[in-house]
């Protein structure tokens, strides 16, 4: 029998536990295949957890959780993964697989090399999924079709690898194997940046004095933009004080942005105003593009399927609300004396 054991229980944690234990009863032997040990901070958590039956068993004690186990996962937010690699690196036995899902990994990699024994074995981790932060949304399926970042020490041994990349197939997710550094900086952008933008629109709007009247008129898409704002505070304090500069870097080329879509705007004229219905139809066509990418296997990399239409979604939404109404091109100011009445955007296509 494995013996696993999960340090952190929240939804990723827990979800890797669910998913551990459908693969392992799909074997038809899971008393026998394997046994989850969980171990969470919070007494609570540990007591929904085995509730849930994300875990076999739970364990008060992190040193107990850890010197049994023959794969250690580490669930936490970055912060905490230092301290937990001591505490391994003096209870874990010897040979012991060690993996973990924080959102960034350089930092991880260096505390591994400088704390964990040649004895231990540690492939860095990172899968790509989530949603609620929260043990009661955990979810067996929460990482099927999701790539998982996979980074192992160049001391860890070829079956350890293997072992980890087992957990992930049989959680249903991709492997992807990334130089810590480049998972840095590619995450910045794609996961940590999102973040960043949307604390800034719910700091933006809460913090005017017509708040309370205008978030009567919130709908999607300040529900969508605002999702990420939800996210734990801590988790996030983490990613921030461990790629700091890749954060920055992502940031300044988003105010560049910005600054360049509100110049735009603030002008008004016609030119000004036919320059940002470009930068409009660009990012929409990024978009498409991202999202209707597959894998080679032929399915979609993004969990997209229900936006792909014979029209673009934002079209599609205007043609439900407005008809053809917003199809003619809006003037503004006083309008200038003209040889040819001004074309109709379908007249320029």
């Amino acid at each position: 029998m494995q013996r696993v054991s999960i340090v952190g229980l929240g939804l990723i944690g827990s979800s890797i536990g669910l998913g551990l234990r459908r693969w392992a009863t799909k074997s038809g032997k899971r008393e026998s295949v394997i046994e989850v040990t969980g171990f969470d901070t919070s007494l609570d958590v540990q007591n929904y957890a085995k509730k849930l039956g994300a875990v076999d068993r739970t364990d008060w004690n992190l040193t107990k959780a850890v010197e049994r186990a023959d794969l250690i996962i580490i669930a936490t937010p970055v912060g905490a993964v230092r301290e937990l690699f001591e505490v391994i690196a003096e209870h874990g036995k010897q040979g012991v697989v060690v993996t973990d899902t924080a959102s960034t990994k350089a930092g991880v990699m260096a505390w591994a090399q400088e704390l964990l024994p040649s004895t231990v074995n540690f492939i860095g981790g990172h899968p790509m999924a989530g949603k609620a932060q929260s043990t009661e949304a955990a979810e067996a399926d929460l990482f099927k079709d999701a790539t998982w970042c996979v980074s192992p020490l160049v001391s860890a041994s070829e079956e350890a690898v293997q072992t980890v990349l087992g957990l992930i197939a049989a959680l249903g997710a991709e492997p992807l194997f990334l130089d810590p550094h480049e998972h840095d900086g590619f995450v910045a952008g794609i996961s940590h940046l999102p973040f960043l933008l949307s604390v800034a629109l719910m700091r933006s709007v809460s913090s005017d004095p017509s708040w309370r009247d205008v978030r009567q008129l919130t709908a999607g898409g300040f529900r969508d933009v605002s999702r990420l704002a939800a996210g734990s505070p801590v988790m996030y304090r983490d990613i921030c004080a461990t790629n700091r500069e890749n954060i920055v870097r992502w940031a300044d080329t988003a105010i560049s942005e910005m600054q360049h879509l509100r110049d735009l705007v603030a002008a008004g004229s016609d030119e000004t105003l036919d320059t940002l219905e470009k930068e409009f139809e660009r990012a929409r066509d990024a978009r498409a593009d991202w999202s209707t990418a597959e894998r080679r296997s032929g399915a979609m990399v993004q969990d997209t399927d229900s936006e792909l239409t014979s029209f673009s979604m934002g079209d599609q939404m205007q043609q439900m609300l407005f008809g053809g109404l917003f199809r003619r091109k809006p003037r503004t100011g006083i309008e200038r004396d003209r040889k040819n009445t001004p074309k109709t955007r379908a007249d320029r296509r």
